[in-house]
């Protein structure tokens, strides 16, 4: 099993920026690949963007395309999910997930506890 941790959440302006930070540990294989889901009070959990271990598939919802960027570290173990250009509907508790296959279908193996980012107006 692995373990996820999130952080970097908090609270920014509108048109701001922030940056999540994920990392795993445990046995992690190869074909391992993260990314991120949120949720929004009173919504259900969508996803955001996911990437997997080489870089060479990266996914984006249509909500964040353009605005945001995922990237990894592997030697870190590391996820990034870089926002730009936030919005209030960016606002909402931030998952990290990791599947040995993918997290874009199904339910993912792995979760963190989330972390919240807020967007101010």
């Amino acid at each position: 099993q692995v373990q996820l941790e999130e952080s970097g959440g908090g609270l920014v302006e509108i048109g701001g920026s922030l940056r999540l930070s994920c990392t795993a540990s445990g046995r992690i294989l190869e074909s391992y690949m993260m990314g991120w889901f949120r949720q929004a009070p009173g919504k259900e959990r969508q996803f955001v963007a996911a990437i997997n271990r080489r870089g060479s598939a990266i996914y984006y919802s249509d909500s964040v395309k353009g605005r945001f960027t995922i990237s990894n570290d592997n030697a870190k173990n590391t996820v990034y999910l870089q926002m730009d250009d936030v919005r209030p509907d960016d606002t909402a508790v931030y998952y990290c997930a990791g599947d040995r296959v993918t997290v874009r279908v199904g339910n993912p193996e792995d979760w963190g506890q989330g972390t919240q980012v807020t967007v101010s107006s």
